[in-house]
């Protein structure tokens, strides 16, 4: 089984207008959500053998904070830059080019494409994925990433900040 968990950077700031958009930091309710996240996310027992994310300062704190609360070593995280504002299909790449011993894998970028690619592999209606908002899907039968199928991608779950605990 492959499981794929896409998760959308915290919340950012807008304080500074001199700051380009890659370069925007986390806001205070950012850097409050984000651990928040990785500890519902240990707590399900889903531990990423891999984490890729975006090169965008907002993107990779979120990957870096969430890794912090899982024990996973931030110097494992891989940041492109080709997942800055990426769409759904360059999303989905990167997932298919990942490498098969990382059995559980976690993408970490930006809205659009992140709520673009949540509705086209779980089947489901979100009008906008939430900062800090994951999704998870299970690919049963891929033997590899290049194999997996989005038609045959199943809901696994779905959490956010302001979600109420199962």
């Amino acid at each position: 089984m492959r499981r794929l968990i896409l998760l959308r950077h915290g919340k950012s700031g807008w304080d500074d207008a001199r700051l380009d958009d890659f370069d925007r930091p986390l806001a205070p309710r950012g850097l409050r959500d984000v651990p928040e996240m990785g500890r519902r996310l240990a707590k399900r027992g889903q531990q990423p053998d891999l984490i890729i994310s975006s090169a965008a300062l907002r993107a990779i704190s979120t990957a870096q904070a969430v890794a912090r609360e899982l024990g996973y070593r931030e110097d494992r995280i891989v940041a492109d830059a080709g997942l800055y504002h990426a769409s759904p299909e360059t999303i989905l790449s990167y997932a298919q080019r990942a490498p098969n011993d990382a059995a559980t894998l976690m993408l970490v970028g930006h809205n659009p494409g992140m709520t673009e690619l949540s509705n086209r592999l779980a089947h489901i209606r979100l009008d906008n994925m939430p900062t800090a908002g994951m999704l998870c899907v299970e690919f049963d039968a891929a033997s590899s990433w290049a194999d997996i199928d989005p038609g045959r991608a199943r809901f696994a779950w779905f959490d956010y900040p302001k979600k109420q605990a199962d």
